[in-house]
């Protein structure tokens, strides 16, 4: 039985492997599970996706999807796209209020993942830009005017 575990194993990381390597993708490791990141996003914008995966993706999960009815998508997100400077406003501060996403409803707060401007601007950019996002990026600069509240 555990060589057959063993062998059922090792095609599977074969198999991403493969699949990586043909889509020009990575593999990561979250929470102990083997999961493909698109290699661009992830690459151009490094330190934004290690936050990204250290403080967000528990409720935005890896794929950038949400979980319906609770936490919103930022995969294709109209809400994320209309206003850069807002969701690096919320990665800092967090965010308590209703808010609709492409037609649907989340309450649910969202306490700050971070405590400086580099830091939401590197993951703002980076999910500007993943999983088909091509929402641009923001600079530090533009954003020095929002108040950090702790």
């Amino acid at each position: 039985m555990k060589k057959h575990l063993s062998v059922i194993s090792l095609s599977m990381l074969l198999f991403i492997a493969a699949f990586s390597y043909s889509f020009k993708a990575k593999t990561v490791t979250v929470n102990n599970k083997i999961v493909v990141v698109p290699d661009d996003a992830a690459t151009k914008y490094a330190k934004g996706f290690e936050i990204y995966k250290a403080k967000c993706v528990a409720c935005h999960q890896l794929s950038g999807e949400g979980v319906p009815s609770a936490f919103p998508p930022l995969k294709n997100s109209d809400y994320l796209l209309a206003d850069k400077k807002r969701a690096v406003q919320q990665v800092l501060n967090g965010s308590n209020h209703e808010i609709t996403v492409n037609g649907a409803k989340y309450s649910i707060a969202m306490p700050a993942q971070v405590d400086n401007y580099e830091d939401a601007v590197a993951v703002i950019n980076y999910v500007l830009n993943a999983w088909g996002n091509n929402g641009g990026t923001i600079t530090v600069d533009e954003v020095k005017d929002i108040e950090i509240k702790r």
